[in-house]
Order: C-alpha cells, then sequence, then structure tokens
C-alpha cells in the first residue's frame, strides 16, 4: 500500500489545483506537508477554474473561503500531525517551553538563580493556557527570521514588571555579575538589582506578558550544536518571556546581543551584530537594569 505522502505525490501531478493549494499552503503556513495536503484535498469546492482555451485554465481564490478555513483548521490552536502513512494522528501544540525556558518557572531548580521573571504557575498549566490564546496572526517579527513574539495579556500569573530605571538613589545597588544560562555557555558580564536590596520599591503586576519564539528548525539547529534535545514538535518554541506593561517588544540587552553574536556552539543565535540595534539597545539599558 502507497504511503499517504506518495499517494498525494501521484494524485497531484494529475490535479494542478491540488499542487498549487498544497505548495501556497506549505509556504505561508507552519504546518507538516501531511496537513497541507489533506486541507488542499479537503478545501477543492473553494476554488473556481474556468476555461479559457484548450491549452489552460485560470485559477480564481476564494480569500474569504481560504481563510475561514484556516481558522477552522487551527481549532483551538492545535495543529494536525500526521504519520507519512497516514494511519495514526496526533494533536501538536502550536507552543510548547522549551527547555531552555524552564529556568523561568518555580517548579525548576534552575530558577533559582535566574535573574529575570519567574512564575509560579506550572509549565503544564501555561502551556495550556498559551495555546488557547495563540492567534497566528498576533505574531510579531523578531530580530530573526526564525524569531517571532506574542504578546498575551497577563491576566494569569503574578509576574511583575523586573525593571528598574536608575537613579542616584538606587544606583549604589546595582551589581555586577559573570553568569551562563546553562553549562553549556561562556560566562558574560551581567548587571542587576538583587531583590532583597530593593524590598521597599513595589512593582506593579505586569499587563502583558512578551512570548519570544524560536522557530522549531532553529531550536533543532542549536540543539544539535550544543549536544541537547527539546524534545517537541511543536512549531514555535517559547525561549523566554518577559513580564511587561506594553505590547510591543523591549529592547533584549546589548550582552545578549553580543552572545547571540558568538554563535551556536557558545550558546548563541548565530545572529551577526548589528551596530544600529545594538546602539538602541544601549540607549534603552544604559539607564535601566533588571531586578532579581
Amino acid at each position: 500500500m502507497p504511503s499517504f505522502l506518495t499517494r498525494c505525490y501521484r494524485l497531484s501531478l494529475r490535479s494542478p489545483i491540488l499542487l498549487l493549494t498544497t505548495t501556497t499552503l506549505l509556504n505561508n503556513n507552519s504546518i507538516p506537508i501531511t496537513s497541507a495536503f489533506k486541507l488542499a484535498l479537503s478545501t477543492k469546492s473553494i476554488f473556481t477554474t474556468t476555461t479559457t482555451n484548450t491549452a489552460s485554465k485560470n485559477i480564481r481564490f476564494d480569500n474569504n473561503k481560504i481563510n475561514n478555513n484556516l481558522n477552522s483548521f487551527y481549532s483551538s490552536s492545535r495543529l494536525m500531525m500526521s504519520s507519512s502513512d497516514g494511519d495514526s494522528n496526533k494533536n501538536i501544540d502550536a507552543l510548547s517551553v522549551d527547555p531552555f525556558c524552564y529556568r523561568q518557572f518555580k517548579e525548576k531548580d534552575s530558577s533559582k538563580n535566574y535573574k529575570g521573571n519567574v512564575f509560579s504557575i506550572s509549565i503544564e498549566e501555561f502551556t495550556k493556557i498559551v495555546n488557547e490564546r495563540y492567534n497566528e496572526s498576533k505574531l510579531i517579527d523578531g530580530y530573526a527570521p526564525f524569531c517571532k513574539h506574542i504578546f498575551i495579556k497577563n491576566d494569569f500569573t503574578d509576574a511583575a514588571v523586573n525593571v528598574l530605571r536608575i537613579t542616584p538613589d538606587n544606583e549604589h545597588l546595582l551589581r555586577c555579575t559573570y553568569e551562563a544560562r546553562n553549562d553549556k555557555e561562556l560566562p558574560v558580564l551581567t548587571r542587576y538589582f538583587p531583590k532583597e536590596l530593593i524590598k521597599d520599591v513595589k512593582l506593579p503586576v505586569a499587563k502583558y506578558l512578551d512570548l519570544i519564539l524560536y522557530s522549531r528548525e532553529q531550536i533543532k539547529k542549536e540543539n544539535e550544536a550544543m549536544g541537547t534535545n527539546s524534545d517537541s514538535e511543536s512549531p514555535w518554541g517559547i525561549v523566554s518571556i518577559k513580564a511587561q506593561d506594553v505590547d510591543y517588544e523591549l529592547p533584549m540587552t546589548p550582552i545578549t546581543m553580543m552572545r547571540n553574536a558568538l554563535g551556536k556552539d557558545e550558546g548563541g543565535s548565530g545572529v551577526k551584530l548589528e551596530r544600529d540595534a545594538y546602539m538602541s539597545s544601549y540607549n534603552v539599558w544604559k539607564d535601566h537594569a533588571v531586578i532579581s
């Protein structure tokens, strides 16, 4: 019995409409090829063909029907992943918390030394809620093609804004340390306000969570370089979570940009340092520091 993909391939050779539909879905949506074929087959009625002569056809796309079908396909923010033989199906979350981000959850020991937002909510519950609220159309481009942001209203965690402006009254509280985010990375110099030294400062609960996402392809590349495994097939991995009061991206710190430029073998992403982006980051972080 030919595999599902083999049967679809043979059928697409006889059906230009099916082939065009499938490739369009693959180019514009983060879905597996088997899912694209199945969706293309199920939406045959949304295309209209009119013969203009014996040699060619004009294909008209009904974008509204396509979008409605895609919205239905992404119902409950789940993506369907089929095995290549088409005999078994399983639901794959659009988002998963990458192990690199575990340090931001209190249930993990790595959170004890993390200088950033740490969440008391479980990873399982957090993943469930963000997937329920996931909307692909809300993805915002990040610093590289493989990076996206999605902003979620923070009405389910007690995470507070953890950035403080540096003033003459508090600058003596700043501390510096060399820090590596895991045992595979090179330590870099960071600065922060220790939580225990600013107990009198009441920080508001953040209005939004900025979920920083990496594509599965990029995560796999970095996993390979670092000798790790994320053990997930979700299209997007959550690699960092920022609690903030605005629903747009705040610049990453200059030292994070430098670390990324080091390359995957040293724990970075391999993205070249851009001077303009670096200076924009500097102009923000020269006057601010995280609370940890």
